[in-house]
């Protein structure tokens, strides 16, 4: 599912995100939906999220709601 729109993504989603020092690598790291940090309903590089592990980053896909 598209990570460009926030209405996709919940607390506690499976996502992929794009952390900030990968982004010219494109390396995606998994995992679940902490916080929401994007207050737009949608924005063209990913909805940023915190992570339960405390990552942040750009969710490329969703996985999981």
């Amino acid at each position: 599912m598209d990570g460009t729109k926030r209405i996709n993504i919940k607390i506690g989603s499976t996502v992929m995100v794009v952390q900030k020092q990968d982004q010219r690598s494109g390396k995606l790291t998994e995992g679940t939906v902490r916080r929401i940090l994007t207050n737009s309903p949608d924005h063209h590089h990913g909805i940023k999220v915190m992570l339960t592990d405390g990552q942040v980053g750009r969710v490329q896909e969703v996985i999981t709601e």
